[in-house]
């Protein structure tokens, strides 16, 4: 954050500190995404695994309520 400061009382172009901070805030959410890929995946990947069994186990009593 100091250093966007410094841009600004330097009197640097007002596109020198825009670039600045879209630079930061690409930064930031570029680490949040990070942080939170291993979870997403997991959630996903997890669930699908578990949707198969659950058939599975919908059809085998379906079969045992026919016979």
């Amino acid at each position: 954050m100091e250093e966007l400061v410094d841009l600004m009382v330097s009197n640097e172009s007002p596109s020198q500190v825009a670039d600045r901070i879209k630079d930061i805030l690409f930064a930031k959410s570029a680490s949040k995404i990070e942080d939170l890929k291993p979870s997403v995946a997991n959630s996903l990947f997890n669930d699908a695994s578990e949707e198969p069994e659950e058939e599975i186990e919908v059809d085998q009593e379906q079969s045992e309520e026919e016979e």
